[in-house]
């Protein structure tokens, strides 16, 4: 069974992971030492909080019962429990990157999750 986390990246940083390989993350997920992730019931507000009104970003689906030991869940906002990955991103381990747009209400309009 697959454990599906969420990032929000920057398009064009998304596209050098690629081209790269792998992704070490946004400048925030190296200053703090590891990858922010989000599960479903969390990245909204994770949007919401931090990329208001912020187009060309992608949202990534990730597999993190691929990424082992390096992915641990720690206390972040308000007492829930966020998915840190304190490794390089194997890109192995993401199920796919899709386009995550801004309706005309100014939020991002999200797919179906998987774990909603």
């Amino acid at each position: 069974m697959s454990q599906i986390i969420y990032k929000i990246a920057p398009e064009a940083m998304w596209r050098e992971a690629e081209r790269s390989g792998r992704f070490t993350g946004a400048p925030i997920d190296i200053a703090d030492g590891f990858i922010h992730f989000s599960t479903a019931a969390q990245v909204r507000e994770t949007a919401a909080r931090h990329f208001t009104g912020q187009t060309d970003l992608l949202l990534i689906a990730v597999d993190g019962a691929q990424l082992g030991e390096a992915l641990k869940y720690e206390v972040s906002r308000g007492g829930a429990l966020f998915p840190h990955l304190y490794a390089p991103l194997d890109l192995d381990a993401v199920l796919w990157a899709r386009p995550l747009p801004l309706g005309g209400d100014g939020r991002h309009q999200f797919p179906m999750l998987e774990g909603e």
